[in-house]
């Protein structure tokens, strides 16, 4: 199990990247709009240029890390996070801003398919989904760190220093982690599942005995390779009758839980603060507040994943979502500014990290077939980040529209729908092993 540990929390790392890495811009916003003199529309550009490189980073991970393994794929992306943290400081226009967020964007894309894959395929099916949140443990760890140290490095200088020099630092600072999720890449094992279905029997045992033993190495391969004789491999295979169903299901957790507005929150959090009459100290404070309950309340999700299952804390999380973000957007119609907002803010983070932050993650990464899990999980992680990307974007030209009632108002009215979703349509999948689910499919 210490290996296990290891290794999942290794690759959790690419997590933490990833929340790292498309939060810092929300203390640097500001600050861009008024070095790069932009409008609303530059501003989201600036806000979403990551997230536009997470669309293609997800798409290409797939292939890559099927063709080539997830170890491999995983250097790679920590490769890009290296080179965009230092370009992103020292950009000698906004297109070369944008172009070194971009590349970020394919760190994160790439990391946010394979990491969870690599956590299903190593971790044991009775805390698969403990270890899985693991990989959302990370994403809010970044964010809260991030926050943290947007905010100091805000209070260092005033506002003109801020503009100069405090976003660079901001984004820059992203270089440590990256180097050392780069060198301790070096010390994980391979995929046994990869290997396995890849004709490498000898490594994958290998693997399983160091991770779980002989006798369970043996029970493993067996069950991987039955599950593989009745897998063709293709990449159209997902889209037959057997397997149409867990790519719906993939498809819609992905647009639903960045339908509720999250990202709005992450990466605007001190403007959305400030939109409310807060000042800028105070705003930058409560975001480190919203990072904080995000970081705790992944705890119940890794507490609760496998003893209540995957179905009972989305709804739960999804209801209390709906009721929150309605509470926001009620607050900005009322022009209520202060602890009650912040607290009702904070209630919607809280729901959101127990249930929709980690749990999609967790379900797009175990639901779909060993031969093709890379590319089909790709595809629901491609819809996380298309989706993430319009709300990104659109968040300053929607609350210009429509104000900030407006806006956290649709976000509620798709937590609503993402709940009934989850009653209608989303089977459990916890304590079953992925070849269990797999075969589920099929039977069905």
């Amino acid at each position: 199990m210490r290996r296990v540990l290891f290794a999942t929390g290794v690759a959790a790392i690419g997590g933490f990247l990833f929340g790292y890495d498309t939060a810092v811009i929300s203390g640097a916003i500001g600050s861009l709009r008024t070095f790069f003199r932009l409008e609303d529309a530059g501003q989201g550009l600036a806000a979403a240029s990551a997230i536009l490189g997470c669309i293609p980073g997800s798409m290409a991970a797939g292939f890559l890390s099927d063709r080539f393994g997830r170890k491999k794929t995983l250097f790679l992306c920590a490769v890009f996070y290296a080179v965009s943290a230092v370009w992103s400081a020292v950009p000698g226009s906004f297109a070369g801003f944008l172009l070194a967020r971009f590349l970020g964007g394919l760190g994160v894309g790439v990391s946010s398919m394979v990491c969870p894959v690599y956590i299903a395929e190593l971790a044991p099916e009775k805390i698969r989904g403990r270890l899985g949140a693991l990989f959302q443990l990370g994403i809010v760890t970044g964010i809260f760190i991030v926050f943290f140290v947007n905010y100091r490095i805000q209070q260092l200088g005033d506002v003109d220093w801020n503009v100069r020099l405090g976003w660079r630092w901001m984004l820059g600072s992203e270089t440590l982690p990256a180097a050392a999720f780069l060198g301790l890449l070096a010390f994980i094992p391979e995929s046994p599942r990869w290997l396995a279905l890849n004709g490498r029997g000898a490594e994958a045992r290998a693997v399983l005995v160091s991770t779980a033993g002989a006798d369970q190495a043996e029970r493993e391969l067996q069950a991987i390779s039955r599950a593989a004789a009745g897998e063709e491999g293709r990449f159209g295979e997902l889209f037959g009758p057997a397997y149409r169903r867990p790519l719906m299901i993939a498809v819609s957790l992905a647009i639903f839980c960045q339908l509720s507005g999250i990202n709005a929150i992450m990466y605007y959090a001190p403007e959305v603060f400030k939109g409310a009459g807060i000042s800028a100290d105070a705003a930058f404070a409560s975001s480190v507040w919203v990072g904080l309950v995000n970081l705790v309340f992944t705890f119940v999700a890794i507490g609760y994943v496998d003893r209540a299952g995957r179905r009972t804390l989305l709804v739960i999380g999804t209801a209390v979502q709906w009721i929150s973000l309605a509470v926001v957007g009620a607050m900005f119609a009322l022009r209520h500014s202060g602890l009650g907002l912040l607290a009702a803010i904070l209630v919607y983070c809280a729901s959101f990290a127990m249930a929709m932050g980690p749990i999609p993650w967790i379900v797009i990464s175990e639901i779909f077939p060993g031969r093709i899990r890379g590319r089909a999980a790709s595809v629901g992680v491609f819809m996380i980040w298309v989706v993430d990307n319009l709300v990104t974007w659109s968040f300053p030209t929607f609350r210009t529209l429509l104000g900030s009632a407006g806006t956290f108002w649709i976000y509620a009215g798709f937590s609503l729908l993402s709940m009934v979703y989850v009653l209608a349509c989303l089977p459990e999948t916890k304590g079953r092993t992925l070849e269990e689910i797999e075969a589920s499919w099929r039977r069905a």
